[in-house]
């Protein structure tokens, strides 16, 4: 076990901390904190409150590498454990960005991401992990987190302890019992059990002394319906009876103090039946981080559906539908409502459509083609989380287009949208479009370079696609009409000159016969199972080939390219579609 290092204790001179207010980059927490899992989060703040609140988070901030303090403590008079980074926290991971921080202390190289993964929070529910999960989090880590919730009676009350379902899933915390105002000393005050409190302030005090710090949640700070907040309790100056602490949410967050009865003040929740405190002891045991996953983790996926539940305020997740407050109506007016959302990834997929559709394509759609393209032909997810947006008909979806991205559609099928990382379909459609839009990012991620005619040549191959043998197969389309009239009028570009286009002229000279030829080329490619080969075989030597044409030649076994052009208009004549 690392030891951590107590300051001496001598006076130093005071660096004093009131909650801060509630700006932009602050970074306190949008919901509650300090519930159970199972409860749905209760709105504690609203209107513009809330999104003021929302905002906190947003910032993250630059971190010290591990061993190294995020701000040198001044000495205290009292235990004060030393040279502790401080960690600025992703929205909502508040309780993981301070596990973080502890955990680079001991020289753990471990990130809030870690710690949220170990959690095992639904990304789909787009928050940071409450109490429970946090405890259990820490457990699997290797910290012995002992006994989290602490029931204070309330004078008067029957003085019952708090019963086991009660601790497994207290509820949402977000007011005070009784909270004595600021600069008084709750102990004096009447409502709840000032012995108590002090108790568990004792036991916070006497784990400082062994070098232990603990993680707390806390109301953020003093005013009414204030969110709930983790953070991270380092120290105690008994000379100025304050308490030294990070904050997470705070750029400026390390080694804050906050006088005791402030803190114990902040310190107070709800529970069913009087008022508690909740306190995670950080005691390292055996250390173990879990082994992060390759692509993108449940954390990566629960910050990106927080940021997305902004344009969707209103969605039905793995957990059930989650509605809007109504007193949030007026904030999220003009914003789309009745949406699922559900995970395939490397993709988020988003529908109006009933729940058990929009999940059904995400599954047997985008799941289905993800998984087949990577078996074939890519080795990497994308480089960002994708956003697919499935609108039920034509109308939802110019609607839509217009309302959350600004965009007017110039077909009618669907696009894919770099600026927003998202692919934007009309559903009704079709899912062909759908899988012809998937390709895309994910030849990006993987061939970078790919020049336009095989990118669209593979992606448009897709749009009539079924299974065969494990392996994800195209079939003839639409595009086989206008093909065949090109091929008999005698219209057609060699394929040297097809491989040779650029972007603009693939685009804009012929479209529809390039994408058509490209197609039914990759289509031939396939049938004689030489499709995988042309796409690994050019990745490996496209920078001394870069239109393809060479490596095409070399898989086709061809020297003589116009005989072979003749041979594959002939097999393209003979195709039917339907």
């Amino acid at each position: 076990m690392r030891y951590l290092y107590l300051a001496p204790q001598s006076h130093m001179a005071r660096r004093v901390s009131r909650p801060a207010a509630r700006t932009a980059t602050s970074g306190a927490p949008s919901r509650s904190k300090c519930g159970g899992s199972g409860d749905p989060p209760r709105k504690v703040v609203g209107g513009a409150a809330l999104l003021a609140a929302a905002a906190l988070c947003v910032a993250v901030g630059r971190c010290a590498p591990a061993g190294e303090p995020g701000a040198r403590p001044a000495e205290a008079a009292g235990p004060l454990i030393a040279g502790v980074p401080h960690v600025k926290q992703k929205p909502d991971f508040c309780g993981e960005a301070c596990a973080e921080m502890v955990l680079r202390h001991l020289g753990k190289a471990a990130t809030q991401d870690d710690v949220f993964n170990a959690g095992g929070v639904d990304p789909l529910l787009g928050r940071g992990c409450w109490t429970k999960e946090l405890a259990g989090a820490l457990g699997r880590i290797g910290f012995k987190v002992g006994e989290v919730w602490h029931k204070l009676p309330v004078e008067g009350s029957t003085g019952r302890a708090a019963t086991a379902a009660q601790r497994q899933s207290p509820p949402m915390g977000g007011q005070a019992v009784a909270v004595p105002p600021f600069g008084a000393d709750p102990a004096s005050q009447t409502g709840y059990a000032g012995a108590s409190l002090a108790a568990q302030w004792s036991a916070v005090q006497a784990d400082l002394a062994r070098g232990i710090p603990s993680i707390v949640c806390t109301h953020y700070d003093d005013k009414p319906g204030a969110t709930e907040h983790f953070r991270l309790v380092l120290g105690y100056d008994a000379k100025t009876d304050e308490v030294v602490y990070h904050d997470p949410g705070r750029d400026d967050g390390a080694y804050l103090r906050m006088k005791k009865a402030e803190f114990l003040a902040l310190w107070v929740l709800k529970s069913p039946d009087g008022a508690m405190v909740i306190r995670l002891r950080m005691e390292p045991g055996d250390i173990r981080i879990p082994q992060r996953a390759a692509g993108f983790t449940a954390a990566d996926f629960a910050q990106h559906i927080m940021v997305l539940k902004k344009k969707v305020p209103a969605f039905a997740g793995s957990a059930g539908v989650a509605k809007v407050a109504e007193a949030e109506a007026p904030a999220t007016a003009g914003k789309p409502a009745g949406f699922t959302v559900a995970l395939a990834g490397p993709f988020v997929v988003v529908g109006d459509e009933a729940p058990e559709t929009v999940r059904r394509r995400a599954t047997g759609v985008v799941k289905w083609a993800v998984d087949h393209l990577k078996a074939d032909f890519f080795t990497k997810d994308t480089d960002d989380i994708i956003d697919v947006w499935l609108f039920k008909d034509k109308e939802s979806y110019e609607k839509h287009a217009r309302s959350i991205f600004g965009d007017t559609p110039d077909t009618p099928y669907g696009y894919y949208s770099t600026t927003h990382k998202a692919l934007i379909m009309n559903i009704q459609t079709g899912g062909g479009t759908l899988v012809h839009e998937i390709v895309h990012p994910l030849m990006r991620a993987n061939f970078p370079d790919c020049p336009t005619w095989f990118n669209e040549g593979l992606a448009s191959l897709y749009e009539q696609c079924e299974e065969k043998g494990g392996h994800i197969c195209g079939r003839t389309n639409w595009r086989l009409d206008g093909l065949q009239k090109a091929i008999r009028a005698g219209g057609l570009a060699s394929f040297k000159d097809l491989t040779a286009t650029t972007d603009g002229q693939f685009y804009r000279e012929g479209r529809g016969d390039n994408y058509a030829q490209a197609r039914y080329l990759c289509l031939y490619l396939q049938e004689r199972g030489l499709l995988v080969k042309l796409f690994h075989e050019f990745v490996a030597r496209h920078k001394d080939d870069p239109t393809g044409y060479k490596t095409l030649q070399s898989v086709l076994g061809e020297t003589d390219m116009a005989a072979f052009q003749k041979r594959w208009e002939a097999w393209v004549l003979k195709l039917k579609f339907p």
